[in-house]
């Protein structure tokens, strides 16, 4: 944990000390919108607002069969019903076969600084959960520390305030959720347990379909933008997860969460660079594996390195951005009781590769990922991945 939080404050300190001439809304971190922040502030006087965005991968591991994939096409809708009211909602296909709704709020301005939402939102929490369309990262897939300790696309129902101080370059956000779901009858005098310790909280996501709540969550977001260039975030998440109502009184139904995370984005010429740590902590993860068999870690820990260079003048509106990414994350950073940690998750990926903007709104990606945990004999396939990502 020293080393991945040493590591983190030299990327901080490096990035910190430079000056930054880049000026593209989609590199430079400072002007970065996501999809919904475009609906809010790109209607230009118009009631409705349409825009979409999406991805078609192709991952070859290794001596494996390959996998052609349209990861998902997301449809955006915004209304604007007046001057300080707008509706924002993203409406999701993945692989085909599958309808979400990713986002559906109202925002009401009450002044320049505080704006009041309420209704299924993104949880403020790293970078790529609440920027992850295509062309708004390289690598073919999102960084696994946001699959796996972050569990993109993260998003509940609740409400709160969301706004910006210009004067002193900070912008934040503060929620009301519900939580993660962690356990439930399974018709047969058993517990089903939706949390374990592959892939930590992302199995109790609610996604709000129909989402069961029997104590809030809260979630907070700062970002700093002081500094030419760069762009600081300090996340905080913190509650008891859910549990149906027949459940949430036995020993070991819920467990507490507090996670914190830090990230940083920059952009100097043809330089960008981001990085991110992320470390969760879990109580009552001992009577919860108890009571439901699984095998859940006490803490979750996960951080990344990026840096990037376009191998392109400034001067053209094309882009092509040679990359590389070396991440970390542990599912299993402590456990609890008698429950052993398990080296397999505890995982380490390096990517690199190309991402070739060809228009505003239109890239190619590729890279290779060499893949590896802290298992003996471990053998994890390496992977390579194709993609193209949209978005307007």
């Amino acid at each position: 944990m020293r080393k991945s939080v040493f590591l983190f404050s030299v990327l901080l300190a490096s990035i910190a000390s430079a000056q930054t001439l880049q000026d593209s809304i989609t590199f430079n971190p400072q002007q970065q919108l996501n999809a919904a922040q475009r609906l809010l502030s790109g209607n230009y006087g118009k009631a409705v607002t349409v825009g979409a965005y999406g991805e078609v991968t192709y991952n070859q591991p290794e001596a494996l069969n390959g996998e052609l994939d349209v990861q998902r096409l997301v449809l955006l809708f915004g209304y604007k019903f007046n001057d300080k009211t707008q509706f924002v909602t993203e409406v999701e296909f993945e692989h085909v076969e599958e309808v979400f709704i990713e986002q559906a709020f109202v925002n009401y301005a009450v002044g320049n600084s505080v704006s009041l939402r309420g209704g299924l939102m993104l949880v403020p929490f790293g970078i790529i959960n609440e920027f992850h369309e295509p062309t708004t990262f390289n690598g073919v897939e999102r960084p696994a520390v946001d699959n796996v300790i972050i569990p993109s696309t993260w998003r509940e129902i609740g409400f709160g305030v969301a706004g910006r101080f210009n004067e002193i370059s900070l912008g934040y956000q503060a929620y009301i959720f519900n939580g993660f779901k962690s356990t439930s009858f399974d018709g047969s005098g058993g517990v089903n347990g939706y949390l374990k310790g592959s892939n930590g909280l992302r199995s109790g996501r609610q996604k709000a379909i129909q989402s069961t709540i029997d104590s809030p969550t809260f979630s907070a977001k700062f970002d700093y933008y002081g500094i030419p260039g760069l762009r600081l975030g300090l996340s905080g998440y913190f509650g008891d997860t859910q549990a149906d109502d027949d459940v949430e009184d036995i020993d070991g139904a819920n467990i507490g969460i507090s996670m914190v995370g830090l990230d940083a984005r920059y952009a100097f010429q043809r330089f960008t660079a981001r990085g991110q740590y992320v470390y969760g902590s879990l109580s009552g993860t001992e009577a919860y594996n108890d009571l439901t068999g699984k095998d859940l870690g006490s803490a979750l820990q996960g951080w990344y390195l990026e840096g990037a260079f376009n191998l392109l003048s400034q001067e053209k509106q094309q882009r092509l951005f040679a990359f590389a990414r070396y991440e970390q994350y542990d599912t299993h950073a402590n456990t609890d009781g008698s429950l052993p940690r398990n080296d397999a998750y505890n995982r380490n990926d390096l990517t690199t590769g190309l991402s070739y903007h060809i228009a505003s709104g239109v890239v190619l990606k590729g890279d290779y990922q060499f893949r590896d945990n802290a298992q003996a004999g471990a053998d994890v396939a390496n992977r390579l991945n194709f993609g193209i990502g949209v978005w307007f």
